[in-house]
Parts: structure tokens; C-alpha cells; sequence
């Protein structure tokens, strides 16, 4: 990610647009159609279908599709979990597996499955070479992930597949995982965490003597050493582990994070949640409509100059709006200027007005927005949202009064040459222009204080309207937080899970 806005402004739009050819282009786009589209996820709908319409690929693609639709499981679970032994994966498995309501596979509770005729041999394999072989693996998943409960809920592999052959079996049968998870730790800690591993032999619960002892003493009696974690036993499966683990990871190039597993089991299953809660870009054409939220100075009008500059997005300054349309005498005009004289609120209803004539035009649907200066309270919001004007991102930039009573109460302006300074960042050049120096009576410590309350009186109800919203520190380099607004623009919003 660059670390500013580059030149190549139609490049990035070309990005978010979806490479629209505009040659073949629609000449007039309604407002209302990529809206819809974004709304409903159309284009990855059709996407998941014909993904699985070639998996599959039924005699009949028509009742297969209904049924497809009907069971709106596009974005149910489907996870792998690998990593080396004694990493933990069985207990973040777990954990995600409640978390997500969703369902856990293991070789264990595979092969422990009742009425199937596959998880029969492949006890009597397992009890007799204390393995199951590949194909037979395969095919228990396989069998496991068509009942109802796995289509409906999803499913989370855990320690599945255990080598490249199984990695390309799984592909071949069309079971596509969207997340892959590998956690990593050192050998050495690694084998110091199996040496400490107890059993229970009547529930078969796994207890650690440093990290997960019981406190019940009739348990803890009971607990016995189980077989394979001796210092050598643990090494061997290790090596044999990373043997396969080099040769699994290319199959998943897009759809894979390592997450290190030496730290709390609570912050790595805290990485892994947030992560399986993501959504991966897709190739769905994606039109921004960017709302910047943040008290004044906050850095919006900065911000949404570099969006418009990197993305051809359309800057839509609020106040800018409605001083263009007193300056060109518009037929809002009139409506406007008492306001202006007075130095009185303009109503919700004249602005709106403004604001609707600017987002309908064409570069503003074709392109995408980024809008501020507007809404500043709920009210204003709900009457953004009523017209129709629904922003795809919200981004709110948070910045302390210190640090904005910085940059604003050290403005100062030449009253000779109209040139802007700032005594800290942007000093004048000789004492003569120092002298003349004036500052606007908005930069005054107490105004400021007083816009800052305004804003901040209304945040609370703005975020909890924008429930998508991404908080932003804004109290740092203006391009790294541009970095933090394009993340958020680029990639898809991650999926809120309760």
C-alpha cells in the first residue's frame, strides 16, 4: 500500500470500479442499481452459484440453483485449522466452532461416527496401522460435510488436510475452504507444552499441568500420562509436521494467515475470530460512497482530498456546497444567504436540497463520493438516509482537543497576500509578515472547544447509526491514516458475528 496518493488516480479507480471499459459502459447508470447490487451481494451471489454449479455440476442446473439460493449458506464457516503439535489448534478450533455455531471435524470424531459404513473401516484401519488412509479420509469428510447441519452451519477442519496429497484430494472433490488458519510456534516451546499434557481416562478432557490444571483434587488423582508426548516422540511428529506443512501451504495461497501460537490462548483466538469474520475481495464492481465523521480538524477535508486524487472519487465538501451556491448565485441562493448573513445554522432541508443536486450527478454515481461536513447529528442522518444518499463506508476520525487546538488555534493569514501559515508547522518566512499575521476568529481556543462539544455530543448516536463505521486515530501522520481509510475502502467489510 502506497504512502500517499500517487498519480495513477485512474489506475485506482479502474481498481475500484472493476475496470469498467468505458467504451461498453452504460451511458446513464441509475443511482439505484449499484446500490441494489452492493446491498444484495448480486455479483458474489452469482459468483458462489457458478462455483457450484461447476463442482457439482448437476443434470439439471435449474432446481439445483433454487435449491442453492433457498439455503443462503454463501457465507457459513468453512474453515481449516493446522498447525504443529501441542499449538493449541484443537482448543481454537473449539472455541471458534461455539463461537460460530458452527461444526468441528476431526480424524477422531470422524472415524468415531455412528451408522457409516467409511468411519467403520477406517476404525478398524486406524485400530490396526494407527492411521486412516488418505482416500478413505477424504471420503468421510466428504460424507460428513452433505449432511444438513455442516450446509447449513458450516464446518471447521481441524488438522485437516495432514499432507499435500490430502490438500489436493479435498480441491479435487470441490470442498473450497474460505479461510485457512496455521498457527506456528517454536519446537522448543512446542515440545515443553506436550511434556506437560494430562489425561483424563473417564472424559477424556486434556488438562496441562502449568496452563490448565483442575482445581478438583479427585480429577486431578485420575490424570495420567498420555502415550506419544515424550521429548522424542514430540520431535519426531514435529519433523514429520513440518515435512508436510511446506508442501500444504501453496494450496491455499489467497486464503491463509499464520498465526503465532506462543501467546495467550485468548489473544490467538482473537486474531483467528477476527479473521475468519473477514471477507475476501471479490471481483464485484464497487462504487464508494465515503462518509468522513470527525470533529473539525479533525483532518477530513485532507483526507478526502487524497481519496479524490488516488480514486477519481467526487469531493463533496458540505459547507464548500453551499458557499458555491451564494457565490454562483444559484436558484439556492436566496434560500442560503440569510442564513450566511445571520451566521445562523442552514436548515436540514436547504442543504439537503444542495447536497441531493450535487450526488445525483453523473460523475458522483459513476465514480463514487466521499462526502463531510454532513450529517452532524442523527437528525441529519436519518434525513441523508431518507433521500437515498446510503454511504458504503463511514469512517469516524477521532482526535484529541489538545492536539486540535494545535493545528487550529496557530492558523494565521497574510492580510497582504491572502497566504496561510501555521506558527508551529508552517512559520513565516521574515518577522515583517509575522507581525501582520491575523487569525480568524473560528480558530479561537473557546469556539473550537465549543464545535469539538457539538460534535462529540452527537458521535455516539452517529456511530450506533452507522453501525458498519471504522474508528480512526486521527492523531498521527495524515498518510498513515489515509493508509487506514484505504484498507478500509479497498477490502470488504468483515462480517459481524454476535
Amino acid at each position: 500500500m502506497t504512502r500517499g496518493p500517487s498519480d495513477a488516480g485512474h489506475q485506482g479507480a479502474a481498481a475500484l470500479h472493476g475496470g469498467m471499459d468505458a467504451t461498453t459502459a452504460p451511458h446513464r447508470i441509475p443511482p439505484e442499481m449499484p446500490q441494489y447490487g452492493e446491498a444484495n451481494h448480486v455479483f458474489e451471489m452469482m459468483q458462489n452459484m457458478l462455483e457450484q454449479l461447476l463442482i457439482h455440476q448437476p443434470k439439471d442446473p435449474i432446481p439445483f440453483m433454487i435449491n442453492h439460493l433457498q439455503r443462503d449458506n454463501d457465507y457459513v464457516p468453512k474453515i481449516v485449522i493446522l498447525g504443529p503439535p501441542a499449538s493449541g489448534k484443537t482448543t481454537i478450533a473449539m472455541w471458534l466452532c461455539k463461537h460460530l455455531n458452527s461444526n468441528l471435524l476431526s480424524v477422531g470424531n470422524l472415524i468415531a461416527k455412528e451408522f457409516s459404513s467409511l468411519a467403520a473401516d477406517a476404525r478398524r484401519h486406524y485400530q490396526k496401522f494407527k492411521t486412516v488412509p488418505s482416500m478413505l479420509l477424504i471420503r468421510l469428510v466428504q460424507e460428513r460435510l452433505s449432511e444438513e447441519d455442516c450446509v447449513r452451519r458450516g464446518w471447521i477442519l481441524d488438522g485437516i488436510p495432514e499432507t499435500r496429497e490430502q490438500a489436493l484430494m479435498i480441491q479435487t472433490v470441490g470442498i473450497v475452504p474460505r479461510h485457512v488458519i496455521v498457527l506456528s510456534a517454536p519446537d522448543t516451546v512446542l515440545i515443553e507444552r506436550n511434556l506437560g499434557k494430562r489425561l483424563d481416562p473417564q472424559t477424556g478432557e486434556v488438562y496441562h499441568t502449568t496452563f490448565d490444571w483442575p482445581p478438583e483434587s479427585e480429577i486431578q488423582n485420575r490424570l495420567m500420562v498420555p502415550a506419544g508426548i515424550s521429548e522424542g516422540e514430540t520431535a519426531q511428529k514435529l519433523l514429520e509436521y513440518h515435512r508436510n506443512i511446506t508442501r500444504i501451504l501453496p494450496s491455499y495461497p489467497k486464503i491463509l494467515k499464520v498465526i503465532p501460537a506462543d501467546q495467550p490462548c485468548v489473544d490467538v483466538f482473537s486474531q483467528a475470530l477476527t479473521y475468519v469474520q473477514s471477507i475476501h475481495r471479490s471481483n464485484a464492481p464497487f462504487t464508494p460512497r465515503v462518509l468522513l465523521c470527525g470533529p473539525v480538524g479533525s483532518g477530513k477535508s485532507l483526507q478526502a482530498a487524497l481519496l479524490a486524487q488516488k480514486y477519481g472519487l467526487v469531493n463533496v465538501c458540505c459547507g464548500q456546497l453551499l458557499k458555491e451556491a451564494v457565490a454562483d448565485k444559484s436558484k439556492y441562493c436566496e434560500m442560503i444567504l440569510p442564513f450566511f448573513e445571520k451566521e445562523t445554522a442552514v436548515p436540514d432541508s436547504i442543504i439537503m436540497k444542495v447536497l441531493s443536486q450535487r450526488l445525483d450527478q453523473q460523475d458522483c454515481v459513476e465514480r463514487g463520493w466521499v462526502l463531510h461536513g454532513f450529517p452532524r447529528d442523527l437528525d441529519q442522518a436519518h434525513v441523508l438516509d431518507s433521500w437515498g444518499y446510503k454511504p458504503n463506508r463511514v469512517f469516524f476520525l477521532n482526535v484529541p482537543f489538545d492536539s486540535i487546538a494545535e493545528r487550529l488555534t496557530l492558523r494565521r493569514t497574510d492580510p497582504v497576500t491572502g497566504e496561510r501559515y501555521h506558527l508551529m508547522y508552517k512559520p513565516p518566512p521574515t518577522m515583517e509578515i509575522q507581525a501582520r499575521l491575523l487569525q480568524n476568529p473560528k480558530d479561537a481556543e473557546e469556539r473550537i472547544k465549543l464545535r469539538m462539544d457539538l460534535f462529540y455530543r452527537s458521535a455516539a448516536d452517529l456511530e450506533q447509526f452507522y453501525r458498519q463505521a471504522i474508528t480512526l486515530n486521527g492523531d498521527q501522520d495524515p498518510y498513515t491514516v489515509f493508509e487506514y481509510i484505504e484498507s478500509g475502502i479497498i477490502n470488504p467489510l468483515p462480517k459481524k458475528v454476535p
